[in-house]
């Protein structure tokens, strides 16, 4: 039964969590496209995407 001291409070701690979780997500635009992925998924893209090109500070990588 000493227990259930512990249970209850790590289970409203959970509960908590999950629910600034939700929020959080929702506040991040993270539901906002849900069919894209799904299309990704199911669908190959026939496109390459070109490289975006490396800006001119950066070093360049050895050949090869």
């Amino acid at each position: 039964m000493d227990v259930i001291y512990f249970l209850i409070p790590l289970a409203l701690v959970l509960l908590v969590a999950a629910v600034w979780a939700f929020f959080w997500a929702v506040k991040h635009d993270q539901f906002e496209d849900l069919d894209r992925e799904a299309n990704r998924i199911l669908f190959d893209e026939d496109i390459e995407r070109p490289k975006k090109p490396s800006p001119p500070d950066a070093p360049k990588p050895p050949p090869g």
